[in-house]
């Protein structure tokens, strides 16, 4: 058994022995990719009345699945490379459902805002197991305080300014977002823990896209999500960006970049995505923007050159 230990340490180091510090090509792309997680929100929120966000959710995962099985396939993966790493593959695609679930399932009861705050909680939890279980993770302390100091800056910048009713119903959709944070962090987790660590992205993202669009289609149509849809203009443009930039694009970049770089220096900029959302919900649906917002958002951006610097 402490053969086996050493040999899974041994391997993880030289996993890590391949990964360097973020720079300021990594950097860029972590903006680009918050910017559309960011707009992301915004896309689902803008066609909710025509079309339930458990159905985009469902359909741009089915859709997207497809679209990266053909890449996967053009690449030279097989079905013998997928069975080759099937159990950390049911584990990530499992996690990636249940934080969609939880986010699709907290939002009937609590405040976007809310959401993004404990959604994207996960960078937090992923760098606290990535110190603790992978070797070659672990933040100094100068690290640890920027860490401390986004999410401070991250949860000024999001908190309500009025007064909220139904309590209890906040309270309830608040935990389901937690919930979904930690299923974000916990691929991370399974993906730099197991042998996807050096798969093919595309071979990763596979996994999440079918086990996503495998489950959640046939709970939308269970729960009657898809005999409600209107299929206006608005709905099928932000599905293609859905499906498209997010699903396909966005998440490809993610997980290539999770194989050169340091994931807990990497998970830190998700911080980015919440603030890009309230600023993308300004410009395009009009929403206000507060003072607090903007000093939070100044601390998150602190936060970030002192993980990063």
């Amino acid at each position: 058994m402490e053969r086996v230990r050493r040999l899974i340490r041994t391997e993880a180091v030289a996993s890590t022995a391949s990964r360097r510090h973020i720079d300021l090509q990594a950097s860029g792309l972590m903006v680009l990719f918050c910017l559309a997680l960011g707009l992301q929100q915004v896309a689902i929120k803008a066609v909710a009345a025509d079309i339930p966000p458990l159905a985009q959710i469902a359909l741009r995962s089915a859709i997207a699945a497809l679209l990266v099985a053909a890449l996967a396939y053009r690449h030279g993966l097989r079905l013998t490379d997928f069975r080759a790493r099937l159990g950390p593959g049911l584990l990530v695609g499992l996690g990636f459902t249940a934080e969609f679930v939880f986010v699709a399932w907290g939002l009937n009861h609590t405040l976007a805002s809310h959401m993004s705050l404990f959604l994207y909680t996960a960078p937090v939890f992923a760098a606290l197991g990535l110190h603790l279980w992978v070797p070659g993770e672990q933040l100094t302390r100068r690290q640890w305080a920027g860490v401390g100091l986004a999410f401070a800056g991250m949860a000024m910048a999001m908190a309500p300014t009025t007064a909220v009713e139904n309590a209890g119903a906040i309270l309830l959709g608040d935990a389901l977002g937690l919930l979904a944070g930690l299923s974000w962090a916990a691929t991370t987790l399974v993906i730099r823990r197991s042998s996807l660590s050096e798969a093919p992205p595309v071979q990763t993202l596979c996994f999440q896209l079918v086990i996503a669009g495998l489950l959640l289609l046939p709970v939308a149509t269970l729960l009657g999500n898809l005999g409600r849809i209107h299929a206006t203009g608005g709905v099928i443009a932000s599905l293609a960006f859905q499906t498209l930039v997010i699903s396909f694009a966005a998440l490809l970049l993610w997980f290539s970049l999770l194989r050169r770089y340091f994931a807990s220096q990497l998970g830190i900029f998700s911080f980015l995505s919440p603030v890009f959302g309230v600023l993308f919900g300004a410009a395009l649906l009009g929403e206000p923007l507060t003072t607090h917002f903007i000093v939070g958002g100044v601390a998150l951006l602190a936060g970030l050159l002192t993980v990063t610097r």
